[in-house]
């Protein structure tokens, strides 16, 4: 029977007879706020101040990680004009407050976006000195044309053979079949023996304008630091990933490496001699992303869909099977709750390239999921995941989607049930 199947269509009254329940029984069913909504309510925040945070810390992070890790960014001209759009447009929006009026002015004074551009350009001259005129994304793109175009033209052309033996075209085809990896793992490990023998080089030729560019970056942060004390906000609830340890006023609470890079993971520290703001109680409940009130555990978060089966490398998910766990969902709570949490520096978009295409996570309406938060979640500080959040689909529910960052990474004993197949 199929789920459709078992959802009650009908009521019985009181003399046994059957009545279609009314439509508009659904739109009776209470409106669950969301996370951002009740982090509001708990904390006194109106939207703009959390837009304002937010918009300032993807300034911060985006030429924090511009300056690190440059030669990212090389040979990427559609995707760095992009940021550098969102970059000045979120530039522009900034308030008129006379603090928010001094990060204009300075950002134009000293031509951030030209700076960006300039230190690209250099790198990219010394890349192609080495020998790279494009980046690893685009060869591997290139490679992967150069190889499936002869494939689908070798088939085609035996397809219109008769009575052909086609046993003999069986390890050809496996040789084209395992081509394509063993092109990428080549590519991908040159890129990355260029970036580790060439960054520190980078780096010292840019010297003086990757220092006005993390000079810039510092007063961003200063900016969001005295925002946040200003509205009175406990600073260890703002959690976000930079690539440098070179700024101040942050409080370090972890580091990790990921995909070849190193990320710290901080919250703002206090002014010496000043004792951090306390939580508010009606806080304490949104620790984790999903609330777990244990007091009432039947309204803890069920909606888990854990990505099974995947094939995932650095990051990048490639392949999946969603499985509902609603099961376990108690198992899975407390795994959260034991878990540290930071936003993703990358896009969903990058993480699951085919999402929408080829694969998608399913509401339990049917509905595809949308996805809209990403963060990497730490367990007991030694073992990573992402957790992915949905938009509340028509049907008023949302989905918790959970996943292994890469398929190699070993799965603690504690964990192995939630992360099975």
């Amino acid at each position: 029977m199929t789920e459709q199947e078992n959802k009650p269509n009908t009521d019985t009254d009181s003399s046994g007879e059957q009545e279609r329940e009314p439509k508009r029984s659904r739109s009776r069913r209470p409106v669950r706020k969301s996370q951002g909504q009740i982090i509001q309510e708990a904390l006194g925040m109106k939207q703009e101040d959390i837009s304002d945070v937010e918009e300032k810390l993807f300034i911060a992070r985006f030429l924090d990680y511009f300056s690190e890790e440059t030669l990212d960014f090389i040979f990427k001209e559609k995707s760095v004009a992009k940021y550098l759009e969102k970059l000045t447009a979120k530039i522009e929006n900034l308030g008129t407050k006379e603090e928010d009026k001094l990060l204009k002015i300075k950002f134009e004074e000293r031509e951030i976006d030209n700076l960006v551009h300039q230190v690209k350009a250099r790198a990219e001259e010394a890349a192609t000195q080495k020998g790279f005129t494009t980046s690893a994304d685009k060869r591997l793109r290139k490679l992967s044309l150069m190889i499936t175009i002869p494939l689908l033209v070798v088939i085609t052309v035996l397809a219109f053979i008769p009575a052909i033996d086609y046993t003999f075209m069986f390890p050809i085809l496996c040789v084209f079949c395992m081509l394509p990896q063993f092109l990428k793992r080549s590519v991908l490990r040159k890129w990355a023996k260029f970036k580790e023998e060439n960054r520190n080089d980078i780096y010292t030729e840019n010297r003086d304008d990757i220092a006005v560019l993390k000079s810039y970056v510092q007063e961003v942060l200063s900016n969001i630091r005295d925002k946040l004390l200003g509205l009175k906000i406990p600073l260890q609830l703002i959690k976000f990933v930079l690539h440098s340890a070179d700024y101040e006023n942050l409080d370090l609470i972890n580091q990790k490496a990921f995909k070849g890079l190193t990320q710290y993971y901080y919250t703002f520290a206090y002014p010496p001699g000043m004792d951090p703001i306390p939580i508010p109680e009606k806080f304490q409940e949104l620790s984790s992303p999903i609330s777990t009130k244990k007091k009432t555990p039947e309204k803890a978060e069920q909606n888990f869909i854990v990505l099974t089966d995947i094939k995932a490398k650095e990051g990048v998910i490639e392949e999946f099977t969603p499985r509902l766990r609603k099961e376990i969902s108690n198992q899975i709570n407390e795994m959260l709750n034991e878990s540290d949490f930071a936003s993703a520096p990358i896009d969903f978009a990058k993480i699951i390239p085919a999402y929408g295409k080829d694969v998608n996570i399913y509401c339990e309406c049917g509905e595809v999921a949308e996805i809209i938060n990403v963060q990497i979640c730490t367990w007991k500080n030694e073992f990573q995941y992402y957790l992915f959040e949905s938009a509340r689909c028509n049907c008023g529910d949302k989905v918790y989607v959970l996943s292994l960052t890469d398929d190699n990474h070993n799965v603690p004993q504690e964990l192995r049930d939630i992360f099975s197949s």
